[in-house]
Order: structure tokens, then sequence, then C-alpha cells
């Protein structure tokens, strides 16, 4: 080790050390000149000179991987254990070794081992801790191993926990959702389309739309983890390796479906990565629609819903506002998310095979995106639990919006009317209400009957809410029968799983 070395890194990982006295400080100094002995043995035999400083900082991976440390020692003790079995390591060696690596992992998990940025990766760090405990047994950890299939392995492991976590956040959401379907079958309210109001429906039914989507996000989850559940420990640099692994044994004990078929694309590829952030966008997307919705039914012109003053702020200057912030923010990192995927999808593009640096860009972006829809996930469904919902305003816009219209030209059809001859008649009622300014159930019948003297006193039960909506009983319909075999048919789905990877 060169002295100038020494203290080029010292001075950046010592300072307080130094303010502290002379004795701390070479004590500092002698427990990083070790550290920098264990590293040198990982990787640094085939140097003959030291690693310019800015550019081990840019190369350094651990200020992100190290939140990979629990899947680290879960794959290094399911491969000391696989290295036992096929007699590469004794009996004596794995115990030590496992012992080893629960005491990391314990120290790590209690705050008596803080992971610092000494070591360049999450793997260099438990290693060397590993060999600092261990001496040279520790050292055979890495038997059969790369860096390059160990960071894949990590980095599937750590993906598959996120898959299956946000499997569950979109189930508590669906129950929420079946929640308020449940409670709102007679809830009428108007359809929109174009942003027009467009014909009479219920919450229950709107809800039921977004069930379905939500529905087809954790399909996509079960796609992915079924896609995505294979080891890719054993397949070494790129190309194997000449010992005796039991690849099948390794996934065995990790829970995968089976080993990876071709060690290259093992540690070349991260389309299961993709793939989870195209479904995570997909997620966001949909957070979206659902959130500008309730933005618009949180306004005044609308007045749906008020949302909890829990995912509610106000104005530092007008006293009477009540902000959905929440609604907005989900709508605002959608952004956040897609920009994860591009992102990815752009560092991947030109990488011929096999391992390339460029791959270690994955984790900042894909943790940044999981994150983001783990806590969108949350407040989202926590908002949608505690949102009231103004029941009068709701019917009363259906009913001001001639979203019956359409009713009263199929009331003309059943009178015998064809039905273009029956939409321009309706076409001229609604006109009449609009100069009018009210609507088409609040006319006289004489008025209708000026209109078209196929309308009769029955009109009006013909065009209220409930019948427009209740006689609308075909599959996936609104009306109240169609909605309660729809629910019993959701309800079931949900106490299917709590995974749908497990099925």
């Amino acid at each position: 080790m060169h002295y100038e070395i020494f203290y080029g890194n010292i001075l950046c990982k010592a300072l307080r050390p130094i303010s502290e006295g002379t004795g701390k400080f070479i004590a500092a100094a002698e427990k990083y000149l070790e550290w920098e002995e264990i590293m040198a043995q990982l990787w640094g035999g085939r140097f003959v000179g030291e690693t310019d400083k800015t550019a081990y900082e840019f190369n350094a991976s651990i200020r992100f991987d190290k939140r990979l440390f629990k899947e680290d020692i879960e794959g290094s003790i399911a491969h000391v254990t696989m290295l036992a079995k096929q007699g590469i390591l004794t009996e004596e060696e794995r115990d030590s070794i496992l012992q080893g690596l629960a005491e990391i992992r314990d120290d790590v998990l209690t705050g008596r081992l803080v992971i610092d940025d000494v070591c360049e990766d999450i793997h260099s760090f438990v290693e060397a801790r590993l060999i600092e405990r261990t001496k040279d047994v520790g050292k055979k950890l890495h038997t059969g191993r790369s860096r390059n299939d160990q960071v894949a392995l990590d980095m599937r492991l750590y993906t598959r926990k996120q898959v299956r976590e946000t499997d569950t956040l979109l189930k508590e959401l669906l129950t929420v959702i079946l929640t308020v379907m449940e409670e709102n079958l007679d809830t009428y309210m108007p359809g929109f389309t174009h942003l027009q109001k467009a014909q009479p429906t219920t919450l229950a039914h709107h809800y039921g739309a977004y069930f379905e989507i939500f529905r087809r996000d954790r399909e996509r989850m079960a796609d992915i983890y079924r896609r995505m559940n294979y080891c890719p420990l054993g397949a070494g640099a790129l190309a194997g390796t000449t010992y005796d692994l039991d690849r099948e044994y390794t996934a065995f004990l990790l829970g995968f479906t089976g080993p990876t078929r071709n060690s290259m694309d093992s540690v070349s590829d991260r389309d299961y990565l993709i793939e989870f952030l195209a479904a995570l966008s997909t997620v966001m997307m949909h957070l979206s629609r659902f959130s500008e919705e309730i933005i618009n039914w949180n306004s005044n012109e609308y007045q749906f819903v008020e949302i909890d003053d829990a995912y509610s702020t106000g104005s530092s200057i007008m006293p009477q506002k009540k902000n959905p912030d929440i609604a907005e923010l989900v709508r605002g990192k959608t952004g956040r998310v897609y920009g994860a995927l591009v992102s990815l999808l752009t560092v991947m593009k030109g990488i011929p095979l096999a391992y390339n640096k460029d791959m270690q860009e994955d984790k900042e972006l894909a943790f940044d995106a999981m994150d983001t829809v783990r806590n969108c996930l949350t407040l989202f469904t926590g908002m949608l639990r505690t949102m009231r919902f103004k029941k009068e305003h709701m019917a009363a816009s259906a009913m001001n919006g001639f979203t019956n219209a359409t009713d009263a030209a199929d009331y003309l059809v059943g009178k015998g009317v064809p039905f273009r001859d029956a939409h321009g008649i309706v076409g001229r009622l609604v006109l009449y209400c609009v100069e009018k300014n009210t609507s088409i159930e609040k006319l006289s019948l004489e008025e209708l009957q000026n209109i078209s003297d196929y309308f009769g006193a029955d009109i009006y039960e013909a065009v209220s809410l409930k019948t427009c909506v209740e006689k609308r009983l075909t599959l996936g319909a609104p009306g109240i029968a169609a909605m309660k075999a729809m629910i019993e048919q959701c309800r079931a789905y949900l106490m299917e799983s709590d995974y749908l990877m497990e099925a």
C-alpha cells in the first residue's frame, strides 16, 4: 500500500478520528489498511497501480446496492450449502462460513454493524467482513461464483420480493374497491364519454371498472413472477464453471422453479426487470387515471366526493381550499416511474453479450420506481378507504346531463318508432330542454307530446334513474342483478389466494 493512497483514503474516511487525537487516527488508519488488504485480495491481483480515487468512487455501487445485503447473504448461504453438499467445501468450512454470514446479517439488522462505503459494493462488503471474522475459511465463499452471477441473483431475489409485495398491495386496493361496490349498488351517477355526461350508471359499476383494471395488473405480476423465477447462480462470469456445482439444488434452496438454462443469458439480461418496470408503469397509469377522476370529483363543479383530512392539504393564502394533494402527487409520480422504464430500456439497448458495467445502472432506477409505486399504492388505498361520497350531488348531476336521453329513444322504439327516427325526436327534445334550462323528466306531458305523439304518461318511469340503470341486466352492465353477480365473482377471486403466483 502506497502512503499517498493511504492518506488520500484515510482523510476522506477518517476525518473524525483525526480531530479526536493521534491514537484514534492511527487505529482508524490501521483498520483501513486491513480493509484495503482484504479488498485487494478480492480482485486486485492483476493490477500494479492504484485506482484513481474519483474513478473508484464512480465505479462503486455500495451507496445504493447495500439494500441488497439480505439477498446477498441469502444467496451466499445457499451457495455454501451446495458447495458442501458437492464436497467442494468440508462440513466444518460450511458451518464456519454459515455462522459468519448469520452474524453479519444479524449485526447489520441490529445496527451493530454499519454498511459504510469503504467497499466497492455490497458483495465485497459481505465477503470482506466474512474474511475478517473467519480468516482463510471465508476466502472460500466465492468458489465457483462470479460477481456477475452473484449480482444477477441478488437483483432477481430482491425483485421477486417486490413483485410479491406489489401483488399484496394491489390486492388490498381491490379489497377497498370491492367494499365500495358492495355499499353503492344504488348510488346513481353519470357515466362519461369525452368528459360529457353520457348515460346513467352507479358508483358500484364505475368502481367495478377499476376492479377489472387492477385485477389485470395483479395478473401481470403473476405472469412476471412465473417467468423470472429461475436461478442464475452458477452461471459464473458468463461460461459456467469447472466446479461440479449442483445448480438445481441451489435453485431449490432459494425457492426458484429451477436454474436458468444459458449461462451467458443468465448474467447479461435484465428483461425481467424491464417487464416489472413496464407493469409498474401500467399500474401507475391506472392510478393516475383514477386520481384524475377523484381530482375532478373533488372540485366545486362536481362535488361528488369529500377527501378525508388525512389525505388533503390546505392553501397558505386561501382559507377555503381543501386540495387533493395525494391524488395529484400520484398522478405526477407516474412520470417518474415511466422515466425508470425508459431509462433502463435505453441503458440495455446497445449492450453486447455478456455482462457490461452499464448494467449497474439498473439498480437506482429500479429501486426508485419500486419505492414510488409501493408508496403510491399505500397512500392511494388509504385515501380511497376514507373518502366519502355525496350521493345526492351525483344523482342530480346524472339527471341534469340528459344521461337518460338514450333511454327516452329506447322508449320510443318500444312504441314502434324506428330507432333512427327516435334518435332525431329525442335530439329535438334535448334541444328544447336546453332552451328551457330544464330536463326531460321535468317537462309536462303536453310539452313532451308537442315533440312526439308517441310519448305517454309512462315516459316518466321509463327515464327515471332507477329504471335506466336497473333494466340494464346484460353481463357487465350496472343493473343491480348484474352487479350482484359480478360482486360475487370478485369476492371469490380475492379469496382464491394471497398471491396469484402461488396458485
